[in-house]
Protein backbone atom coordinates (compact mmCIF):
# COMPACT_ATOMS: atom_id res chain seq x y z
CA UNK A 1 0.00 0.00 0.00
CA UNK A 2 1.35 3.18 -0.98
CA UNK A 3 2.02 5.83 1.93
CA UNK A 4 -0.16 8.94 1.65
CA UNK A 5 2.42 11.83 1.97
CA UNK A 6 2.55 16.00 1.85
CA UNK A 7 5.01 17.44 -0.95
CA UNK A 8 6.87 20.38 1.13
CA UNK A 9 8.48 22.63 -0.77
CA UNK A 10 11.24 24.93 0.95
CA UNK A 11 12.63 27.23 -1.02
CA UNK A 12 15.53 29.28 0.88
CA UNK A 13 17.97 32.16 -0.23
CA UNK A 14 21.01 29.12 -1.75
CA UNK A 15 19.01 26.64 -1.60
CA UNK A 16 15.29 25.24 -3.01
CA UNK A 17 14.42 21.72 -1.38
CA UNK A 18 11.86 19.44 -1.65
CA UNK A 19 10.80 16.84 0.99
CA UNK A 20 7.81 13.99 0.55
CA UNK A 21 6.47 14.60 4.32
CA UNK A 22 4.38 11.39 5.58
CA UNK A 23 0.98 11.99 8.21
CA UNK A 24 3.20 10.72 11.29
CA UNK A 25 6.11 13.51 9.79
CA UNK A 26 8.30 10.67 8.76
CA UNK A 27 10.64 12.36 5.75
CA UNK A 28 10.10 9.63 2.91
CA UNK A 29 12.39 11.15 0.18
CA UNK A 30 14.20 14.49 -0.06
CA UNK A 31 15.81 16.68 -3.02
CA UNK A 32 17.43 19.98 -3.63
CA UNK A 33 19.45 22.26 -5.94
CA UNK A 34 21.15 25.19 -5.22
CA UNK A 35 19.72 28.82 -6.17
CA UNK A 36 22.28 31.45 -7.04
CA UNK A 37 22.81 35.05 -5.47
CA UNK A 38 24.31 37.71 -7.39
CA UNK A 39 25.70 41.01 -6.23
CA UNK A 40 25.85 43.28 -8.89
CA UNK A 41 26.73 46.53 -7.09
CA UNK A 42 27.47 47.03 -3.50
CA UNK A 43 23.65 46.86 -1.43
CA UNK A 44 22.32 45.00 -4.60
CA UNK A 45 20.91 41.35 -3.86
CA UNK A 46 19.53 39.67 -7.10
CA UNK A 47 18.15 36.10 -8.04
CA UNK A 48 17.16 35.25 -11.59
CA UNK A 49 13.10 34.30 -11.19
CA UNK A 50 13.64 31.52 -13.64
CA UNK A 51 16.49 29.75 -12.22
CA UNK A 52 14.52 30.00 -8.82
CA UNK A 53 11.65 27.89 -10.75
CA UNK A 54 14.19 25.50 -11.97
CA UNK A 55 15.88 24.90 -8.87
CA UNK A 56 12.61 23.96 -7.24
CA UNK A 57 10.96 22.10 -10.19
CA UNK A 58 15.02 19.92 -10.17
CA UNK A 59 14.09 19.72 -6.34
CA UNK A 60 10.56 17.87 -6.69
CA UNK A 61 11.66 15.93 -9.74
CA UNK A 62 14.47 14.39 -7.31
CA UNK A 63 12.45 13.89 -4.90
CA UNK A 64 9.72 12.29 -6.63
CA UNK A 65 12.19 9.71 -7.63
CA UNK A 66 12.25 8.49 -4.17
CA UNK A 67 8.59 7.95 -3.47
CA UNK A 68 5.93 6.30 -5.25
CA UNK A 69 2.20 8.06 -6.10
CA UNK A 70 1.44 11.62 -6.38
CA UNK A 71 1.27 13.43 -3.35
CA UNK A 72 -2.27 14.36 -1.74
CA UNK A 73 -1.35 17.75 -1.83
CA UNK A 74 1.65 20.52 -1.84
CA UNK A 75 2.98 22.97 0.78
CA UNK A 76 5.28 25.81 0.83
CA UNK A 77 7.73 27.25 2.95
CA UNK A 78 9.56 30.43 1.47
CA UNK A 79 12.28 32.81 1.77
CA UNK A 80 9.68 36.11 2.64
CA UNK A 81 10.75 39.65 1.92
CA UNK A 82 11.98 38.89 -1.51
CA UNK A 83 10.02 40.55 -4.50
CA UNK A 84 9.48 39.06 -7.98
CA UNK A 85 7.43 40.92 -11.08
CA UNK A 86 6.05 38.59 -13.69
CA UNK A 87 4.03 38.37 -16.79
CA UNK A 88 0.27 36.99 -15.95
CA UNK A 89 0.12 35.49 -19.60
CA UNK A 90 3.14 34.16 -19.87
CA UNK A 91 4.67 33.41 -16.39
CA UNK A 92 7.96 35.36 -17.91
CA UNK A 93 10.04 36.97 -15.21
CA UNK A 94 10.19 41.10 -15.82
CA UNK A 95 13.13 41.44 -13.83
CA UNK A 96 15.28 39.77 -11.21
CA UNK A 97 13.88 39.33 -8.04
CA UNK A 98 15.01 41.53 -5.41
CA UNK A 99 16.37 39.57 -2.54
CA UNK A 100 15.18 40.24 1.19
CA UNK A 101 18.96 41.93 1.59
CA UNK A 102 18.86 43.84 -0.97
CA UNK A 103 19.25 47.47 0.19
CA UNK A 104 19.06 49.80 -2.87
CA UNK A 105 15.86 51.16 -1.85
CA UNK A 106 17.59 52.71 1.35
CA UNK A 107 17.57 56.17 -0.01
CA UNK A 108 13.97 56.29 -1.10
CA UNK A 109 13.30 54.91 2.50
CA UNK A 110 15.00 57.73 3.70
CA UNK A 111 13.53 59.94 2.41
CA UNK A 112 9.87 59.00 3.33
CA UNK A 113 11.13 58.73 6.59
CA UNK A 114 9.94 61.04 9.45
CA UNK A 115 8.56 60.73 12.74
CA UNK A 116 5.17 60.91 12.16
CA UNK A 117 5.20 58.52 8.95
CA UNK A 118 7.54 56.07 10.90
CA UNK A 119 4.73 56.02 13.59
CA UNK A 120 2.14 55.48 10.90
CA UNK A 121 4.19 52.79 9.08
CA UNK A 122 4.70 50.60 12.66
CA UNK A 123 1.35 50.93 13.83
CA UNK A 124 -0.20 50.20 10.81
CA UNK A 125 2.17 47.05 9.68
CA UNK A 126 4.00 46.84 12.52
CA UNK A 127 7.08 46.98 10.61
CA UNK A 128 10.10 49.27 11.02
CA UNK A 129 10.68 51.55 7.50
CA UNK A 130 13.43 49.51 6.41
CA UNK A 131 14.11 48.48 2.74
CA UNK A 132 14.58 45.01 3.84
CA UNK A 133 10.90 45.00 3.23
CA UNK A 134 8.95 44.71 0.34
CA UNK A 135 6.95 47.33 -0.62
CA UNK A 136 10.40 49.49 -1.76
CA UNK A 137 11.49 46.91 -3.84
CA UNK A 138 7.16 46.51 -5.30
CA UNK A 139 7.78 50.03 -5.91
CA UNK A 140 11.24 50.05 -7.78
CA UNK A 141 10.08 46.92 -10.08
CA UNK A 142 7.09 48.36 -11.15
CA UNK A 143 8.70 51.93 -11.87
CA UNK A 144 11.08 49.60 -14.13
CA UNK A 145 8.67 47.08 -15.98
CA UNK A 146 8.40 50.02 -18.90
CA UNK A 147 6.00 48.68 -21.80
CA UNK A 148 4.34 46.15 -20.39
CA UNK A 149 2.96 47.93 -18.30
CA UNK A 150 2.20 50.74 -19.78
CA UNK A 151 0.10 48.55 -22.43
CA UNK A 152 -1.64 46.40 -20.41
CA UNK A 153 -1.21 47.40 -16.69
CA UNK A 154 -3.22 43.45 -15.63
CA UNK A 155 -0.46 41.78 -17.43
CA UNK A 156 1.83 42.64 -14.40
CA UNK A 157 1.77 40.94 -11.47
CA UNK A 158 4.15 41.26 -8.33
CA UNK A 159 4.66 39.10 -5.36
CA UNK A 160 6.79 37.92 -3.15
CA UNK A 161 8.26 34.70 -3.95
CA UNK A 162 5.07 32.13 -2.66
CA UNK A 163 3.02 34.01 -5.13
CA UNK A 164 5.32 33.66 -7.98
CA UNK A 165 5.90 29.36 -6.48
CA UNK A 166 1.90 29.14 -6.64
CA UNK A 167 1.10 30.98 -9.85
CA UNK A 168 3.91 28.79 -11.50
CA UNK A 169 2.76 25.51 -9.74
CA UNK A 170 -1.24 26.61 -10.81
CA UNK A 171 -0.32 27.60 -14.85
CA UNK A 172 -0.91 30.99 -13.92
CA UNK A 173 -4.74 30.50 -12.30
CA UNK A 174 -3.66 31.63 -8.89
CA UNK A 175 -2.90 35.09 -7.98
CA UNK A 176 -2.44 35.38 -4.36
CA UNK A 177 -0.38 35.70 -1.12
CA UNK A 178 -0.23 34.12 1.93
CA UNK A 179 -1.21 36.12 4.68
CA UNK A 180 1.82 36.03 6.81
CA UNK A 181 3.97 36.68 3.43
CA UNK A 182 1.57 39.52 2.95
CA UNK A 183 2.89 41.33 6.88
CA UNK A 184 6.20 41.68 5.69
CA UNK A 185 5.46 43.84 2.95
CA UNK A 186 4.64 47.01 4.84
CA UNK A 187 1.61 46.84 2.93
CA UNK A 188 -0.97 44.63 5.06
CA UNK A 189 -3.02 46.13 7.38
CA UNK A 190 -2.40 44.39 11.00
CA UNK A 191 -6.17 44.72 12.19
CA UNK A 192 -7.89 44.08 9.01
CA UNK A 193 -5.50 41.71 7.34
CA UNK A 194 -6.19 43.20 4.02
CA UNK A 195 -4.02 45.55 1.94
CA UNK A 196 -3.92 49.24 3.50
CA UNK A 197 -4.91 52.09 0.98
CA UNK A 198 -2.68 54.59 2.81
CA UNK A 199 0.39 52.15 2.59
CA UNK A 200 0.03 51.51 -0.87
CA UNK A 201 -0.62 55.04 -1.75
CA UNK A 202 2.70 56.14 0.57
CA UNK A 203 4.87 53.34 -1.13
CA UNK A 204 3.28 53.97 -4.61
CA UNK A 205 2.22 50.75 -5.02
CA UNK A 206 -1.02 50.78 -6.61
CA UNK A 207 -3.23 47.89 -4.85
CA UNK A 208 -5.40 46.37 -7.92
CA UNK A 209 -1.44 45.19 -8.42
CA UNK A 210 -1.09 43.21 -5.67
CA UNK A 211 -2.12 39.79 -5.15
CA UNK A 212 -4.95 38.63 -3.39
CA UNK A 213 -4.37 38.02 0.09
CA UNK A 214 -5.36 34.44 1.76
CA UNK A 215 -5.13 32.30 4.63
CA UNK A 216 -2.04 29.96 5.43
CA UNK A 217 -4.56 27.24 5.14
CA UNK A 218 -6.45 28.23 2.37
CA UNK A 219 -7.42 27.11 -1.39
CA UNK A 220 -4.19 27.96 -3.19
CA UNK A 221 -5.31 26.28 -6.45
CA UNK A 222 -3.37 22.99 -7.40
CA UNK A 223 -1.29 22.36 -10.09
CA UNK A 224 -1.89 22.61 -14.13
CA UNK A 225 0.52 21.69 -16.99
CA UNK A 226 3.45 21.04 -15.15
CA UNK A 227 4.72 17.92 -16.60
CA UNK A 228 6.82 17.18 -13.54
CA UNK A 229 3.22 16.23 -11.44
CA UNK A 230 0.12 15.75 -12.42
CA UNK A 231 -2.71 18.19 -12.68
CA UNK A 232 -5.18 18.52 -9.89
CA UNK A 233 -2.61 18.29 -7.16
CA UNK A 234 -3.78 20.92 -4.39
CA UNK A 235 -1.63 23.16 -2.88
CA UNK A 236 -3.09 23.55 0.89
CA UNK A 237 -0.52 25.22 2.70
CA UNK A 238 1.90 27.59 2.62
CA UNK A 239 4.04 29.97 5.21
CA UNK A 240 6.83 31.92 5.14
CA UNK A 241 9.99 30.11 6.29
CA UNK A 242 10.22 31.55 9.63
CA UNK A 243 6.88 31.06 10.11
CA UNK A 244 7.26 27.54 9.23
CA UNK A 245 10.02 27.07 11.46
CA UNK A 246 7.89 28.46 14.49
CA UNK A 247 5.18 26.46 13.57
CA UNK A 248 7.26 23.27 13.44
CA UNK A 249 8.99 23.70 16.03
CA UNK A 250 5.32 23.85 17.95
CA UNK A 251 5.71 27.08 19.39
CA UNK A 252 2.59 28.35 20.96
CA UNK A 253 2.84 30.47 23.90
CA UNK A 254 5.57 33.01 24.58
CA UNK A 255 7.99 31.12 26.81
CA UNK A 256 9.20 29.05 23.75
CA UNK A 257 10.34 31.31 21.02
CA UNK A 258 13.10 30.24 17.94
CA UNK A 259 15.94 31.24 16.16
CA UNK A 260 16.28 30.14 12.24
CA UNK A 261 20.62 30.42 11.59
CA UNK A 262 20.65 31.04 7.48
CA UNK A 263 22.17 33.50 5.60
CA UNK A 264 20.63 35.41 8.07
CA UNK A 265 18.88 35.02 11.03
CA UNK A 266 15.03 35.72 12.24
CA UNK A 267 14.07 35.63 15.97
CA UNK A 268 10.38 34.86 16.64
CA UNK A 269 8.20 34.63 19.74
CA UNK A 270 4.70 34.03 19.33
CA UNK A 271 2.05 36.91 20.78
CA UNK A 272 -1.13 34.76 20.30
CA UNK A 273 -3.97 37.80 19.53
CA UNK A 274 -1.54 40.73 20.73
CA UNK A 275 -0.32 42.88 18.15
CA UNK A 276 1.31 45.63 19.83
CA UNK A 277 4.99 47.14 18.62
CA UNK A 278 8.21 46.77 20.24
CA UNK A 279 10.87 48.98 19.89
CA UNK A 280 13.78 47.83 17.36
CA UNK A 281 11.11 44.72 16.79
CA UNK A 282 8.79 43.94 14.37
CA UNK A 283 5.23 42.56 15.24
CA UNK A 284 4.33 39.77 11.93
CA UNK A 285 1.71 37.71 11.37
CA UNK A 286 2.89 34.19 12.07
CA UNK A 287 -0.01 32.12 10.56
CA UNK A 288 -4.01 33.14 10.07
CA UNK A 289 -6.09 29.94 9.83
CA UNK A 290 -9.19 30.29 12.14
CA UNK A 291 -7.64 32.85 13.92
CA UNK A 292 -4.79 35.01 13.27
CA UNK A 293 -1.65 34.52 15.68
CA UNK A 294 0.41 36.85 15.34
CA UNK A 295 4.72 37.10 16.79
CA UNK A 296 7.47 39.46 17.42
CA UNK A 297 10.03 39.03 15.50
CA UNK A 298 13.84 40.69 15.21
CA UNK A 299 15.16 40.12 11.95
CA UNK A 300 19.14 39.96 11.74
CA UNK A 301 20.78 40.87 7.81
CA UNK A 302 23.88 38.68 8.46
CA UNK A 303 24.78 36.06 10.54
CA UNK A 304 25.28 33.04 7.92
CA UNK A 305 26.85 35.80 5.57
CA UNK A 306 29.37 36.51 8.48
CA UNK A 307 31.03 32.91 9.00
CA UNK A 308 30.94 32.92 5.09
CA UNK A 309 33.11 35.82 4.92
CA UNK A 310 35.29 35.07 7.88
CA UNK A 311 35.53 31.45 6.33
CA UNK A 312 36.76 33.05 3.15
CA UNK A 313 39.26 35.48 4.52
CA UNK A 314 41.37 32.91 6.54
CA UNK A 315 41.02 30.24 4.04
CA UNK A 316 38.55 27.66 5.36
CA UNK A 317 35.73 26.25 4.97
CA UNK A 318 32.39 28.03 6.28
CA UNK A 319 30.95 24.91 8.40
CA UNK A 320 33.15 22.01 10.14
CA UNK A 321 37.05 23.77 9.17
CA UNK A 322 35.68 27.25 10.89
CA UNK A 323 34.05 25.21 13.63
CA UNK A 324 37.52 23.61 14.50
CA UNK A 325 39.57 26.80 14.24
CA UNK A 326 37.34 28.34 16.30
CA UNK A 327 37.76 25.70 19.16
CA UNK A 328 41.61 26.21 19.30
CA UNK A 329 41.28 29.65 21.44
CA UNK A 330 39.15 29.36 24.84
CA UNK A 331 37.45 33.02 23.49
CA UNK A 332 38.09 35.64 20.92
CA UNK A 333 40.70 37.59 23.18
CA UNK A 334 38.91 40.90 22.72
CA UNK A 335 38.19 40.76 18.98
CA UNK A 336 34.86 41.76 18.03
CA UNK A 337 33.95 41.82 14.46
CA UNK A 338 30.33 43.36 13.55
CA UNK A 339 29.27 42.13 10.11
CA UNK A 340 27.41 45.27 9.07
CA UNK A 341 28.25 44.23 5.53
CA UNK A 342 24.39 46.14 4.13
CA UNK A 343 24.24 48.24 7.73
CA UNK A 344 22.41 46.13 10.77
CA UNK A 345 18.78 45.39 11.33
CA UNK A 346 16.91 44.32 14.32
CA UNK A 347 17.04 46.15 17.13
CA UNK A 348 18.88 49.02 15.67
CA UNK A 349 17.75 49.12 11.82
CA UNK A 350 20.99 51.12 11.14
CA UNK A 351 21.60 50.64 7.36
CA UNK A 352 24.56 53.63 7.67
CA UNK A 353 26.12 51.12 10.29
CA UNK A 354 29.45 49.52 8.06
CA UNK A 355 31.37 46.44 9.01
CA UNK A 356 33.83 46.52 11.38
CA UNK A 357 36.62 44.55 13.00
CA UNK A 358 38.08 45.60 16.60
CA UNK A 359 40.46 44.86 18.95
CA UNK A 360 42.92 43.49 17.40
CA UNK A 361 46.31 43.28 19.06
CA UNK A 362 49.81 41.61 18.20
CA UNK A 363 48.77 38.42 19.72
CA UNK A 364 45.70 38.18 18.12
CA UNK A 365 45.35 35.13 15.77
CA UNK A 366 42.92 33.19 12.61
CA UNK A 367 41.24 31.52 15.96
CA UNK A 368 40.36 34.50 17.48
CA UNK A 369 38.60 36.23 14.58
CA UNK A 370 37.09 32.88 13.76
CA UNK A 371 35.85 33.16 17.15
CA UNK A 372 34.54 36.40 16.74
CA UNK A 373 32.58 35.20 14.03
CA UNK A 374 30.63 32.43 15.49
CA UNK A 375 30.46 35.32 18.83
CA UNK A 376 28.52 37.73 16.35
CA UNK A 377 26.08 35.54 15.83
CA UNK A 378 25.32 34.80 18.80
CA UNK A 379 25.17 38.72 20.03
CA UNK A 380 23.25 39.28 17.29
CA UNK A 381 20.28 36.97 18.77
CA UNK A 382 21.01 38.11 22.05
CA UNK A 383 20.34 41.74 20.94
CA UNK A 384 17.31 40.83 19.71
CA UNK A 385 15.89 38.30 22.54
CA UNK A 386 16.71 41.81 24.80
CA UNK A 387 14.76 43.94 22.41
CA UNK A 388 11.21 41.75 22.46
CA UNK A 389 11.43 41.89 25.97
CA UNK A 390 11.17 38.28 26.31
CA UNK A 391 10.95 37.92 30.36
CA UNK A 392 8.57 35.04 29.88
CA UNK A 393 11.27 33.10 27.37
CA UNK A 394 12.74 29.98 28.81
CA UNK A 395 13.96 28.08 25.89
CA UNK A 396 15.00 28.89 22.31
CA UNK A 397 15.04 26.35 19.85
CA UNK A 398 17.39 26.58 16.99
CA UNK A 399 17.40 25.37 13.57
CA UNK A 400 18.96 26.29 10.11
CA UNK A 401 22.74 25.25 8.98
CA UNK A 402 24.94 26.56 11.51
CA UNK A 403 23.36 24.73 14.33
CA UNK A 404 25.59 22.19 13.78
CA UNK A 405 28.30 24.04 15.47
CA UNK A 406 27.99 22.52 18.89
CA UNK A 407 30.62 25.75 19.79
CA UNK A 408 27.64 28.42 18.56
CA UNK A 409 25.00 26.73 20.27
CA UNK A 410 26.54 26.88 23.09
CA UNK A 411 28.11 30.16 23.18
CA UNK A 412 24.50 30.96 21.92
CA UNK A 413 23.17 29.30 25.49
CA UNK A 414 26.16 31.08 26.89
CA UNK A 415 25.42 34.75 26.26
CA UNK A 416 21.34 34.51 26.43
CA UNK A 417 21.88 32.86 30.08
CA UNK A 418 18.54 30.29 28.38
CA UNK A 419 18.58 27.15 27.30
CA UNK A 420 18.91 26.22 23.95
CA UNK A 421 17.61 23.55 21.85
CA UNK A 422 18.49 22.43 18.43
CA UNK A 423 16.07 19.87 16.89
CA UNK A 424 16.64 16.54 15.72
CA UNK A 425 14.79 17.78 12.46
CA UNK A 426 16.91 19.51 10.50
CA UNK A 427 14.41 20.68 7.56
CA UNK A 428 11.72 22.23 10.66
CA UNK A 429 10.73 24.60 7.53
CA UNK A 430 9.41 22.10 5.53
CA UNK A 431 7.84 20.38 8.04
CA UNK A 432 5.85 23.22 9.59
CA UNK A 433 4.80 23.98 6.37
CA UNK A 434 3.99 20.18 5.60
CA UNK A 435 1.91 20.21 9.25
CA UNK A 436 0.00 23.36 8.37
CA UNK A 437 -0.90 21.56 5.17
CA UNK A 438 -2.15 18.66 7.56
CA UNK A 439 -4.51 20.90 8.82
CA UNK A 440 -6.37 21.42 5.36
CA UNK A 441 -6.03 17.96 4.77
CA UNK A 442 -7.79 17.15 8.10
CA UNK A 443 -4.84 14.77 8.73
CA UNK A 444 -3.86 15.00 12.54
CA UNK A 445 -0.53 16.14 13.48
CA UNK A 446 2.21 13.63 14.62
CA UNK A 447 3.64 13.94 18.32
CA UNK A 448 5.42 16.95 19.24
CA UNK A 449 9.16 15.75 19.09
CA UNK A 450 11.40 15.68 22.34
CA UNK A 451 14.04 17.83 21.37
CA UNK A 452 15.70 16.95 24.73
CA UNK A 453 15.74 13.31 24.61
CA UNK A 454 14.55 12.39 21.03
CA UNK A 455 17.50 12.99 18.81
CA UNK A 456 17.50 17.09 19.95
CA UNK A 457 20.43 18.58 21.44
CA UNK A 458 19.76 20.99 24.63
CA UNK A 459 22.64 23.57 25.68
CA UNK A 460 22.66 25.49 28.97
CA UNK A 461 24.36 28.30 30.15
CA UNK A 462 27.48 27.74 31.56
CA UNK A 463 28.90 31.37 31.68
CA UNK A 464 28.76 33.06 35.25
CA UNK A 465 26.81 36.41 35.37
CA UNK A 466 29.92 39.04 35.22
CA UNK A 467 31.76 37.01 32.76
CA UNK A 468 28.40 37.21 30.47
CA UNK A 469 28.07 40.92 31.33
CA UNK A 470 31.92 41.62 30.36
CA UNK A 471 30.85 39.94 26.75
CA UNK A 472 28.05 41.71 26.09
CA UNK A 473 29.59 45.15 27.25
CA UNK A 474 32.58 44.15 24.73
CA UNK A 475 30.19 43.68 21.79
CA UNK A 476 28.32 46.72 22.73
CA UNK A 477 31.43 48.39 22.24
CA UNK A 478 31.90 47.07 19.06
CA UNK A 479 28.44 47.77 18.22
CA UNK A 480 28.63 52.01 18.75
CA UNK A 481 32.22 51.67 16.38
CA UNK A 482 30.01 49.97 13.60
CA UNK A 483 27.50 52.90 13.87
CA UNK A 484 29.89 55.87 14.29
CA UNK A 485 29.38 58.51 11.95
CA UNK A 486 32.07 60.75 12.06
CA UNK A 487 31.74 64.68 10.92
CA UNK A 488 31.52 66.14 7.98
Amino acid sequence: MTTPYVLALDEGTTNAKAFAIAPDGAVLASGSAPVPVSYPRSGWVEQDADAVWSAQSAAIVACLEGVEGAPEGIAISNQRESVVCWDARSGRALGPVLGWQDSRTAEFCDWLRSPEREFVVSTTTGLSLDPMFSAPKMRYLLDRVGAEASSDPRRVRIGTIDSWLVARLTGQSSYVIEAGNASRTLLLDLTTLQWSDEMCALFGVPVGRLPRVVASNADFGATRGLGLLPDGVPIVGVLGDSHAALFGHGCRTASEGKATYGTGSSVMVPSGADRSVRTGASTTLAWLTDEPTYGHEGNIVASGTAMDWTARLLGVGAGRELDELAATVEDSGGVSLVPAFTGLGAPWWDRRAVGLVSGITAGSTRGHLARAALESVAHQIADVVEALGSGELSVLHADGGATASRLLMQTQADLLGRDVVVSANAEVSALGAALMGFTRLGWDPPEPEDDDGGGGRRYRAALDDPARGAARSQWARALARSRFVPPR
